[in-house]
């Protein structure tokens, strides 16, 4: 099992550290697994910095998608490289 490190912006990190988020939408540009864990790192996008706080969660399931209107997060032409992967930890 692999452990897989991310950023994860302040007011997801906090949803996730207070269990009100379980899954983590992502591009499918790296490899997870069930069974695996996830390092998420704070990150605070305004400064360009990580805050030093971090969260380990275990992947339970990971689905696979392709949609069209998640460019909040990435550029349209990120999606369609990519695609898109919902993980659920535990």
């Amino acid at each position: 099992m692999a452990t897989i490190e991310k950023r994860i912006w302040p007011g997801n990190f906090e949803e996730v550290l207070s269990g009100a988020k379980t899954y983590e939408p992502r591009l499918q540009d790296f490899t997870v697994e069930a069974g695996d864990t996830l390092l998420l790192r704070e990150w605070d996008p305004k400064t360009g910095q990580y805050t030093g706080r971090q969260i380990e969660k275990k992947v339970s399931e990971v689905f696979k998608l392709a949609p069209k209107e998640l460019r909040k997060y990435w550029t349209q032409e990120e999606i369609e490289k990519f695609g898109l992967q919902i993980i659920y930890f535990k």
